[in-house]
């Protein structure tokens, strides 16, 4: 086991090494804004939600956002955040979900990771249920850009360091889809669905 860390720690530190002698400019991607994205996402229809304070904005330091609330004809509510990174170079990197929740009084009750089905593939999200007083969420996020879907932080990250030498790419941006639970219906389920139907809509606005 001690083996296995070393190398894997050996191996970052290679990539990162590696990552720090390719030249700073970032190669060009052309993408749409996230405002572009579909206000109709399978049986849910969207509507801006309010938009966030420019100091969040500003500590996030997001290069485009997109915060909706999307509801389903049965009146199952939503919440969509997604924010983007043209570079990640300079400092501004993407905030885990892990460190925001807290901070806003939510607390995780349950972690796990689950697989949705995504153009005939199967891609990882992060599944969090969380809890602020009697008040239950479902949280599911993920990170996207590069043409990858990646739920684990840290391989992010390496990932990005990889990518950032061999593609001279550090583009990326972070979702997140939210529901509340309420008796009488499945929550967990709801909120894949929506984030299965969301998920083909992404690649031209997180390429």
């Amino acid at each position: 086991m001690i083996k296995r860390a070393a190398v894997v720690v050996a191996l970052l530190a290679g990539t990162a090494l590696f990552a720090t002698h390719v030249s700073g400019t970032e190669a060009h991607v052309e993408r749409e804004p996230l405002a572009t994205l579909p206000h109709v996402i399978g049986g849910w229809m969207g509507r801006e939600a309010s938009p966030l304070a420019d100091d969040v904005v500003a500590l996030l330091g997001v290069d485009d956002y997109i915060h909706r609330m999307y509801v389903s004809d049965s009146g199952v509510p939503v919440g969509l955040y997604a924010g983007y990174y043209g570079s990640q170079r300079q400092g501004d990197t993407i905030h885990s979900p892990q460190n925001c929740l807290p901070g806003a009084g939510w607390r995780p009750v349950s972690s796990t990771t689950i697989h949705l089905d995504s153009d005939g593939r199967r891609v990882p999200v992060n599944q969090y249920v969380i809890q602020k007083g009697l008040d239950q969420q479902v949280v599911l996020y993920w990170y996207q850009g590069r043409g990858r879907v990646v739920a684990n932080e840290y391989a992010n990250k390496a990932l990005l360091m990889w990518d950032a030498a061999r593609l001279q790419r550090t583009n990326g941006g972070l979702v997140r889809v939210m529901s509340p639970v309420t008796p009488g219906r499945d929550a967990a389920s709801e909120v894949a669905a929506f984030a299965t139907a969301l998920l083909p809509t992404l690649k031209r606005v997180m390429p």
